[in-house]
């Protein structure tokens, strides 16, 4: 699946047989050339594909977090309430642990905001690396005492001395910002980087520590800044909510990036209920029929473009059936539209029919590009339909994207929303 500029392909089938399942969203913008509706696609799809362990090494895989480490912050009342991902470091209360997890109190800026500031690396040779890093309780641990801290990991400390300073200045949780200017809406579970960080962390750290990306930092800090604000003192936290909430995020939507452009590609964590895939594919059952790219001849309405080459297939032994709303359109239909209109900003009108795609073993969908010269496909939304060994294939390849950073794989996961824009 493509953009205009960069290539997106499953992988061909070259052996195993675990069925993998994927639905696939399509978003049209605003500018339609035509009446007809571009194609919103639930792939099904039965690949045995395996990447060789050389090819895989040069790939960046995903998807990278879990559910086990999605935390939710989230501050408001019942008529506005905002909230931000985290992604649970691997020391300290883990979401499985409930009440023993969660907190609710009172977010404070750390001061120094990185946890350093001007003090020095402590150079004493009698002291471990662990121990010459620790800086020492942040200057407003009073403040900070019985409080979420947010601190950043600018000054480049490890994980667990972040959670040492908080946890020594009294914090009841951590909230670390990831900095990187080029990550994106990337955070990852911090963990500890030694024997001797592993050891103190398992005996000491008893916070919630969680990171948030640097533009959830941004949101959380100036969640209460008004325009009459001085910057001052918005950077000294006036502009924090009152109070937060810190608790397991479950089977809550959250967020994952993959790439950050040429295309942005990023992922949704739990987008369908494992009910609603099973759905998915039990109305898709009975109904394919064959595609067919080689004719020359393109169909708009159902979103079947014509391969480049008269007589060569670029869809090769895929079966392909539309459901159309205004014949199915019940309940399960509407729950999808309305949570996807909710999770990705789209607006529910702008959604097309679904599609459903069966790929079996030997199927496969050439490198192509998401372009319907009857709508503006704006944005592509693929959501696996079940789950998948990772040595049985089924990945989604962005083979050449525009980063730099080399090639994308993503592995299916059931309920898993794979988006990218146009």
């Amino acid at each position: 699946f493509t953009t205009p500029k960069k290539i997106i392909s499953i992988p061909k089938i070259i052996r195993g047989r675990s069925p993998v399942y994927i639905a696939l969203f399509w978003c049209e913008s605003t500018m339609k050339i035509s009446p007809t509706t571009s194609i919103l696609s639930a792939l099904l799809c039965r690949l045995n594909y395996l990447a060789s362990a050389n090819d895989e090494q040069s790939y960046r895989v995903f998807p990278q977090r879990t559910s086990k480490e999605a935390a939710v912050i989230e501050w408001g009342h019942s008529a506005i309430i905002s909230a931000l991902d985290g992604a649970v470091a691997t020391f300290g209360p883990q979401t499985s642990q409930g009440a023993n997890f969660e907190v609710e109190t009172s977010p404070v800026l750390a001061n120094p905001i990185d946890g350093v500031g001007r003090k020095r690396k402590n150079d004493d040779e009698s002291l471990s690396d662990f121990d010459k890093e620790y800086p020492g309780k942040l200057k407003n641990a009073d403040e900070v005492e019985g409080n979420m801290v947010i601190m950043t990991d600018a000054a480049g400390l490890s994980g667990v001395t972040m959670a040492r300073i908080a946890k020594e200045s009294g914090a009841a949780a951590l909230m670390v910002v990831n900095t990187d200017q080029n990550a994106g809406d990337f955070i990852y579970s911090l963990e500890p980087e030694n024997d001797e960080e592993a050891a103190y962390a398992e005996e000491n750290i008893d916070i919630p520590v969680v990171m948030v990306s640097l533009q959830a930092g941004n949101v959380i800090t100036t969640a209460m800044a008004t325009e009459d604000m001085d910057p001052n003192d918005v950077n000294k936290g006036a502009g924090l909510p009152e109070r937060v909430r810190l608790y397991a995020g479950g089977d809550r939507p959250f967020f994952e990036d993959a790439m950050s452009g040429k295309p942005m590609v990023y992922l949704i964590h739990n987008m369908l209920t494992s009910e609603e895939c099973d759905e998915l594919i039990r109305m898709a059952d009975g109904n394919y029929d064959r595609v067919d790219d080689t004719n020359g001849v393109s169909n708009y309405l159902e979103n079947t473009i014509a391969s480049k080459k008269r007589g060569e297939a670029t869809a090769i032994d895929i079966d392909r059936v539309t459901l159309w709303k205004g014949g199915i359109a019940g309940k399960l239909i509407k729950d999808i539209d309305e949570r996807m209109s909710q999770v990705t900003g789209f607006p529910a009108e702008h959604f097309s029919d679904f599609q459903v795609n069966r790929f079996k073993s030997g199927s496969s969908h050439n490198p192509h590009f998401d372009i319907n010269p009857a709508n503006g496909i704006m944005a592509s939304i693929t959501i696996f339909l079940n789950d998948i060994p990772d040595d049985q294939g089924g990945e989604l390849v962005f083979p050449s994207p525009g980063d730099g950073a080399g090639p994308v794989i993503i592995r299916p996961r059931k309920g898993l929303a794979v988006v990218h824009h146009n």
